[in-house]
C-alpha cells in the first residue's frame, strides 16, 4: 500500500515573501490532490512528538526553548525564522511525520513524508530554517526499539547534511552520505560518512551519473535496512539558492533511480522533501511534487496497492 504522509498544521499563517515558503506544504498536498494522486494513496497524519521523544537526539535545553519561546537572539539569527507557537507545534509534528513514513516504509517498501528533510538542526540548536532533526530523529529511534539494524541517510538535497552528519557521527548502524553543490551552504561543511560533493553548474547527466555508482556502492557495501531519502528540490536549475542545473525531467529520474535500485537491493525508502526555493510557489511545489507522482507511478511496480483510503 503507497502512504502519503501530511498534516494540516504543516504550514500555517507565515509572511508569504520571507524566504522560507512555509506554505509549501499545503500547497503540496493541495496539488497532489488536485491532480488526483491522494484519491489512491493511504493518507496518514502524525501525532506530535514529545519534548522526551525529542531529547533522544536534541538537548533538553533545546528542545525547551523551542517549546516555551525561550530561544536568544543569536539562536534564532542561526535558525533563520521567527519563533512562534505555530512554528513549534508544526516542528514537534513534523519530526514524528518522518518517523511514521518510516515505519510505512519498513511495511509495504515505500512511503513518502509531505515535510521533513531538516537536515541542518544540530543537538544543541537550530539552522538553516531546520528546527528539529526529523532525519537523525527517526534513525536513532527506530535503532533503538530495535525495528531496524542499518539505516543509511541518502541527502540528494543541495545543500551538506551537516546537522544529520554531527548527529550521527558516532551513533552504530548509521551511514549518512551527502550529494551537495560543493559552492553552497554550509560552510565550513561537516564531515558524512561519505560526502559526494558537485560542482556548481552540474547537469542532468552529469548529476545522475554520480548518483548512480554512488548509491549502488552504498546499497552493495552498507546493505540498510531503511533509507531515509532526502529528495530537496532545491537541486534544480532554476532554485534560487540551488547553484546546480538540474531539470525537472533530471529530478525526476533521480528519484526513480532511488526508488527502484532500493526496491532492487531489498532497502525500504522513506523520502522526505528536504528544501527548496522560488518565489513562484507553485513552479516550486511541481518541483516538490515529483517524487510523490514517481513513487506513484511505479506504485506497481513496486508490488504497492494503489487504492482510496484515509486512515
Amino acid at each position: 500500500m503507497l502512504t502519503f504522509t501530511y498534516h494540516p498544521d504543516y504550514s500555517y499563517d507565515f509572511p508569504d515573501d520571507h524566504r522560507f515558503p512555509m506554505s509549501k506544504f499545503r500547497r503540496l498536498h493541495d496539488n497532489l490532490a488536485g491532480k488526483g494522486i491522494l484519491d489512491r494513496v493511504r493518507l496518514v497524519a502524525p501525532e506530535k512528538a514529545s519534548i522526551d521523544d525529542l531529547c533522544r537526539v536534541h538537548s533538553r535545553d533545546y528542545v525547551t526553548a523551542i517549546a516555551e519561546g525561550s530561544l536568544d537572539k543569536r539562536a534564532l539569527r542561526a535558525l533563520r525564522l521567527p519563533w512562534s507557537a505555530h512554528l513549534a507545534h508544526r516542528s514537534f509534528i513534523a519530526a514524528n511525520g518522518t518517523l511514521l513514513t518510516a515505519r510505512n516504509a519498513l511495511q509495504y517498501g515505500l512511503a513518502c513524508h509531505m515535510a521533513g528533510g531538516t537536515h541542518h538542526a544540530h543537538a544543541a540548536g537550530g539552522a538553516g530554517f531546520c528546527v528539529f532533526n526529523d532525519m537523525a530523529y527517526t534513525a536513532c529511534t527506530l535503532l533503538d526499539s530495535g525495528e531496524v539494524e542499518r539505516v543509511l541517510i541518502l541527502d540528494t538535497d543541495v545543500h551538506q547534511g551537516d546537522g544529520t552528519a554531527r548527529m550521527l557521527a558516532d551513533q552504530p548502524g548509521t551511514f549518512t552520505c551527502s550529494l551537495h553543490c560543493a559552492q553552497n551552504y554550509p560552510h565550513p561543511k561537516a564531515q558524512s560518512d561519505l560526502d559526494v560533493p558537485i560542482q556548481a553548474g552540474t547537469d542532468d547527466d552529469g548529476y545522475l551519473d554520480v548518483l548512480s555508482s554512488t548509491l549502488d556502492r552504498l546499497l552493495l557495501t552498507f546493505a540498510p535496512d531503511l533509507v531515509i531519502y532526502d529528495a530537496g528540490a532545491d537541486v534544480h536549475i532554476d532554485d534560487a539558492l540551488g547553484k546546480l542545473s538540474l531539470s525537472s525531467a533530471g529530478m525526476r529520474e533521480r528519484d526513480r533511480l532511488v526508488f527502484e535500485r532500493c526496491h532492487d537491493a531489498g532497502a525500504a525508502v522513506a523520502s522526505v522533501i528536504g528544501g527548496g526555493y522560488d518565489l513562484d510557489r507553485e513552479a516550486l511545489v511541481e518541483r516538490h511534487a515529483i517524487p510523490f507522482e514517481v513513487a506513484f507511478e511505479i506504485a506497481s511496480k513496486l508490488g504497492l496497492r494503489l487504492e482510496k483510503t484515509v486512515a
